[in-house]
């Protein structure tokens, strides 16, 4: 068999990594700046933990598509699916619930699920996680709206907005769940059989399904924003009226909806235009049980994530897009003989340890392949030595997109490099 990448995952390449990193530094940069810290939680947890924070009424997601398996040990672990469990477990572990609150934190890397592979769905997947914990009121929920609205928007996301919505109180959800196990209740043999086993676990995620024939019998049902209680149709209302003051751009989605019982009032989703009808980038919400729940304090909290592979997907798509160049190298050596080759050797560790990137040949070239090669590199800059130019201490420096060439002595090669990278830039 002919050795391949697992299906469902992917390798990132030399030429996407630039795109990789700009969603990483735009993340830090944003994040950090509100007060965010860094966390990095192992990749796999004791299994308990996924199971503690889903509770009885799983999301089918977290119930058949985690990647569970017993250690050499007995121990049964699993690959996180997501990010919140296993950041509120170090959370509650190293006692973060002393430091002043509220405490933000932020996450990256990979995460795991064994579901259906399709375009920005893989099993192996990425994302960028925010939360923020011990704030119960709609100016928490808002900020991480901004956040999460304004980090896609540094990424170079122009066509991003965000649906906004709202789960209820419990007592809210409760009362919904009724509603639509009682509406549905004559027809539930007509739903397909995953929103057949989501009606009997949790009745919400029904209005989740992606079947057509689901869709068109939950047609004219309520939704969850036509049947919240007061408090929470206040909180509701109080993070419409900071958003709509600070600018984000957000249309109220009376369908959203989330699957695991520790949710709490406010839903909400970041959406892009032109990436087809899988358009969601990410989202998050208010999920004041799910620290309790997992032993900690009873702590309020907030947060959301994005999947990386779907928002450089949105990034492809913007038609003035600065992140389209990959990173190039800024000088290419060629040594014309073999006393050259070593002197190339020692010029590039010495120009590298200075910041540089720069690559040359491993053996003697003529000129003509030497500058192919530095073409090949996609280098800025060439500069070539041979037996005339060493005798003159010097070595021969052009520019590979204007084609102009100057002798610059070895002891002024860096300035000149330096002067000439920061006109093109």
């Amino acid at each position: 068999m002919r050795l391949q990448a697992v299906k469902g995952t992917q390798d990132i390449l030399p030429r996407d990594q630039a795109a990789w990193l700009s969603v990483s530094a735009a993340a830090k940069e944003v994040l950090e700046a509100a007060g965010a810290g860094a966390l990095t939680t192992p990749i796999f947890e004791y299994t308990d933990v996924f199971e503690k924070s889903v509770g009885d009424s799983a999301d089918l997601v977290v119930q058949k598509e985690m990647y569970t398996f017993e250690d050499r040990g007995g121990r049964n672990l699993t690959l996180r699916p997501e990010f919140t469990a296993g950041v509120m477990r170090a959370f509650i572990e190293h006692g973060m619930h002393t430091l002043p609150q509220p405490v933000k934190l932020w996450s990256q890397g990979p995460l795991f699920r064994a579901e259906n592979v399709q375009r920005g769905r893989y099993r192996q997947f990425h994302q960028v996680n925010f939360e923020t914990i011990g704030l119960d009121g709609p100016l928490a929920d808002a900020e991480a709206i901004e956040l999460l609205y304004r980090t896609l928007r540094r990424c170079g996301l122009t066509r991003h907005r965000i649906k906004l919505g709202s789960v209820g109180d419990p007592e809210d959800r409760q009362a919904y769940n009724a509603y639509l196990r009682a509406e549905l209740a004559g027809i539930a043999h007509e739903l397909s059989p995953v929103s057949q086993e989501r009606l009997r676990l949790n009745p919400m995620r029904v209005l989740d399904s992606k079947d057509a024939n689901d869709q068109r019998l939950i047609a004219g049902l309520q939704r969850p924003l036509d049947r919240l209680g007061p408090p929470a149709r206040a909180h509701l209302a109080k993070v419409e009226e900071y958003l709509g003051a600070w600018g984000v751009p957000f249309d109220l989605e009376p369908a959203i909806v989330r699957g695991l019982d520790y949710y709490r009032r406010t839903a909400f989703e970041a959406h892009y235009e032109g990436i087809g009808a899988q358009s969601a980038l990410g989202g998050g919400g208010r999920y004041d049980g799910l620290i309790e729940m997992l032993g900690g304090p009873s702590l309020p909290g907030t947060g959301w994530a994005f999947g990386v592979e779907r928002v450089i997907d949105a990034m492809a798509q913007e038609p003035d897009r600065e992140a389209g160049e990959a990173p190039r190298p800024d000088l290419f050596l060629v040594p014309l003989d073999d006393d050259a080759v070593d002197e190339a050797a020692a010029l590039a560790m010495s120009l590298r340890r200075a910041g540089r990137w720069v690559e040359f040949a491993y053996q003697r070239r003529n000129p003509g392949k030497g500058l192919r090669d530095a073409d090949r590199s996609r280098a800025r800059f060439a500069a070539v030595r041979g037996a005339e130019e060493r005798q003159r201490r010097a070595w021969q420096l052009k520019d590979l997109t204007s084609g102009a060439q100057l002798e610059v002595v070895e002891t002024d090669l860096a300035a000149a490099l330096d002067e000439r990278l920061s006109k093109n830039a």
